[in-house]
């Protein structure tokens, strides 16, 4: 919480320089972007980096890159010689430690708490990262006010030693190498796989996307409302992004109640709706206090949305891809955060600041009725706990690791008239191999033996297949166990291991 209130002082002062440095929308939208837009290049690197290597490690060198970037920022700025391209590219420094931060310190909550805390876990966090938001633009604006948004840089930077002392003294239990380990490239691209495939993780990107490019808006032309629509000085914005933070408290300590009466869908259409609302509010209000009061609510709106979607991500991924998956997650949400900036910036610059935040609270009312009917999956459906129900592969001569493709193929005999719900059992099979490592798969039926049915799938080599097997969950094994009730064979179905021939 303390380093969360150094990154709040840090952010104010950023905006409020930059409205000093080139006061236009566009620029002042610009530092939003410039801190969201590494997730958007990064962020599936960084997931994929923060699964393959040890993430408190991990974690202690970009907290050191973050307080580099920050204290070069505040010595730069105390000495004059800040000017608008080096604030966003020290900015984007700062974008750059945090977005290889984010995916490991989220990947790290179920290592320190059972999974029935996790919800709970979670919302604890955002409590303590929204406390920082109520204290920390409101301190920050003070210190940019009293003495100059280079103290507040370096502030930060002294806020990130903190948590690189608790790094360094977690006791986390060392990590057994993998069997087979994948390379960072590999992993990167298993990462996409697995959400392509993983239909829970798409309502989260999806609902996460729409809201996020629309609520921008408010988030980047803040600084402008509150310096040119309501006459106030770096303090009253500190204010204002406090209220927001305050905001959010009470949104955290009202969601458990909220969650035992309205379903996850319907909690995040409304709070969506509801940040809409005040967006179209602050379009016609011209009292601060008022406007103050009006982010409150905004506050709660985003911390019940924020929360829910980080909640059903987090419970329904699995250990070995939960930081990459996650960083997609992020990537959705910073790289609409980036993107939404420039379009809301430069449409306050054509339109004015009143009427972006009108257009932009219709976009949010908008989205939420075309996203409320994507479901979300439940920690109750969803269990992540690896199987290891499959046997070891028979082979006469160990394969090496490197060798592939390899071709599965499992022989079902079932009965004719059960034909149809076998094949739409099996599109669920489908999507699991997929997800989890398959390049192609294909179902096929023995045109003399009409009961004979063939499933196969290629993947890329030997140790890839292996990591199918280790991959493999108790959700997953439930649809398994559905495409094996119909086969009537004595045993399981036969399965063969083909492993493409190697040239002399």
């Amino acid at each position: 919480m303390a380093s969360n209130v150094g990154t709040w002082m840090q952010n104010v002062g950023a905006a409020w320089l930059m409205t000093s440095l080139a006061p236009t929308a566009l620029q002042v939208a610009l530092v939003q972007t410039a801190t969201n837009l590494p997730v958007f290049l990064l962020g599936v690197p960084a997931g994929a980096v923060a699964d393959l290597f040890d993430r408190r490690k991990l974690l202690l060198v970009s907290q050191g890159w973050m307080l580099g970037a920050a204290a070069v920022l505040g010595v730069l700025t105390l000495a004059h010689e800040t000017g608008p391209w080096m604030l966003l590219l020290l900015t984007f420094a700062l974008g750059l430690g945090a977005t290889m931060n984010g995916p490991a310190w989220q990947a790290i909550m179920p290592e320190l708490v059972p999974r029935s805390d996790l919800p709970a876990a979670i919302a604890l966090n955002s409590v303590g990262f929204n406390l920082a938001r109520a204290v920390g633009p409101a301190l920050g604006g003070l210190v940019v006010g009293i003495v100059s948004p280079g103290a507040a840089f370096l502030l930060n930077a002294v806020s990130f030693v903190g948590v690189m002392i608790v790094l360094y003294l977690w006791p986390r239990p060392p990590e057994r190498p993998p069997a087979n380990p994948e390379s960072v490239s590999s992993a990167i691209w298993a990462g996409f796989r697995y959400v392509r495939f993983a239909p829970e993780m798409h309502a989260v990107l999806i609902r996460s996307g729409v809201f996020i490019i629309s609520a921008s808006a408010l988030w980047s032309i803040l600084p402008l409302v509150a310096k040119v629509e309501l006459h106030s000085e770096s303090s009253g914005y500190g204010v204002l992004l406090g209220c927001l933070g305050v905001g959010s408290i009470l949104g955290a300590l009202l969601l458990t109640r909220l969650r035992q009466v309205l379903s996850s869908e319907i909690l995040v259409t409304g709070s969506i709706a509801l940040f809409g609302l005040v967006n179209i509010a602050l379009a016609y209000l011209t009292s601060f206090w008022i406007v103050a009061l009006a982010l409150l609510l905004a506050g709660m709106a985003w911390m019940a949305v924020n929360s829910t979607l980080n909640t059903v991500a987090q419970t329904t991924l699995p250990a070995w891809v939960r930081a990459r998956a996650l960083g997609v997650y992020l990537l959705v949400f910073q790289g609409a955060m980036a993107l939404g900036s420039v379009i809301w910036g430069e449409v306050a610059n054509h339109l004015g600041l009143r009427s972006t935040l009108l257009m932009a609270g219709i976009a949010l009312i908008i989205g939420a009725g075309l996203t409320l009917r994507l479901a979300f999956a439940s920690a109750a459906e969803v269990d992540t706990t690896p199987s290891q129900h499959f046997p070891e592969p028979q082979y006469s001569v160990p394969p090496e690791p490197q060798h592939g493709p390899v071709l599965v193929t499992v022989e079902y005999w079932i009965r004719p008239e059960d034909h149809i719900a076998f094949t739409e059992t099996m599109t669920a099979v489908e999507r699991i191999r997929r997800r989890d490592g398959a390049l192609q798969w294909g179902l096929f039926q023995d045109a003399a033996a009409p009961g004979r049915m063939l499933e196969s799938f290629l993947v890329e080599s030997w140790a890839e297949h292996l990591r199918q097997h280790e991959r493999f969950t108790v959700t997953d094994q439930t649809f398994e166990d559905r495409a094996q009730a119909y086969h009537l064979g004595p045993g399981r179905p036969q399965v063969t291991h083909w492993i493409a021939s190697q040239a002399p």
